[in-house]
């Protein structure tokens, strides 16, 4: 079963992120990639580098950061194969912004995508 680990983080631990951070993050995507269950992931940057997008009366608006009121952000993801929700538990206590954040599990709704690179040959 996939699940995606969404983790949210403060505005403050976004503008706080330093070598020590992104090494324990690293560690733990290649604890992931060691065991086989790591499909995908990636960390995000700062909301203020976002831009959402939305349609209205078929026309596209653009908007410049995170259109959300709220005081924490998606900072990163990842995509786990394991066996069931136990397994990503346990794998989602195991990130390292666990500690200070939230990391939301999510079962994927069904393999809608692709996942590798598929390009024709």
């Amino acid at each position: 079963m996939k699940y995606a680990l969404l983790v949210y983080q403060s505005q403050d631990h976004f503008d706080r992120r330093d070598n020590t951070t992104i090494a324990a993050g690293r560690a733990y995507g290649e604890a992931l990639q060691a065991a086989g269950v790591l499909v995908g992931g990636a960390g995000l940057e700062s909301p203020q580098a976002a831009t959402t997008v939305s349609v209205r009366d078929g026309k596209r608006q653009v908007h410049d950061g995170p259109y959300a009121e709220t005081k924490e952000f998606l900072a990163g993801f990842g995509i786990i194969d394991v066996p069931n929700l136990d397994a990503a538990l346990e794998w989602a206590a195991r990130h390292p912004a666990a500690g200070f954040s939230k990391v939301e599990i999510r079962p994927l709704l069904g393999s809608h995508f692709a996942v590798g690179n598929s390009k024709p040959s």
